[in-house]
């Protein structure tokens, strides 16, 4: 009868056992389908002609630093890729590893993957640090999930939007008022954000 009663208690918490490991794993799966919903999916291009997705590609399960910009700017645009530049330095291999860096052209129209590439190529972008365009319907859609939606290039956000996806931790930074320095401060703080 002993035996038959641990037997029974092992099968009995096999399965209670087995079953408490999909619920956490299936929470996970609900929040990163929460959150594709939200941010969608919708299919963007990189400055080298590579297709991406908005959250599949860039968000998820990612820290990102998000700025807006178009490539003919010659007012806050250069200075907002100043900082990043200087950012990349100072993220050293977390860059593309562990941090992104997404620019997103609020003029897709004229910022082709091409003039991207060459944009990039003035600020020494590395691995990591990605100039987005696309369709204008679809950078539009992404960058309403970002931030408020605009009706000309030229009233951009001036911000940095800083993110975790895994933790839900989300930052602003003021950009006139950022120093690579102080930027990195705050991508530490949400990079080692825990919950």
């Amino acid at each position: 009868m002993t035996i038959r009663r641990i037997a029974l208690f092992i099968v009995i918490t096999s399965f209670a056992f087995a079953a408490v490991l999909p619920l956490s794993a299936q929470s996970e799966d609900t929040q990163a389908a929460a959150a594709r919903e939200y941010f969608t999916d919708v299919p963007l291009v990189t400055q080298n002609g590579d297709s991406v997705r908005l959250y599949s590609d860039l968000l998820h399960n990612k820290v990102v630093v998000i700025n807006t910009f178009f490539g003919t700017c010659t007012g806050s645009c250069p200075k907002m890729s100043g900082i990043l530049a200087g950012l990349q330095e100072r993220l050293g291999d977390h860059l593309g590893k562990d941090v992104l860096l997404l620019s997103f052209s609020v003029d897709p129209e004229t910022d082709t993957p091409e003039k991207l590439k060459l944009y990039a190529e003035q600020f020494h972008a590395r691995p990591g640090w990605l100039f987005l365009t696309g369709k204008k319907e679809n950078v539009d859609l992404a960058l309403s999930k970002l931030g408020p939606k605009i009706a000309h290039r030229e009233d951009h956000s001036t911000l940095f939007l800083i993110g975790n996806d895994r933790t839900g931790l989300w930052k602003k930074a003021f950009a006139p008022s950022c120093t690579p320095a102080s930027l990195k401060e705050i991508v530490d703080s949400v990079l080692n954000d825990k919950e």
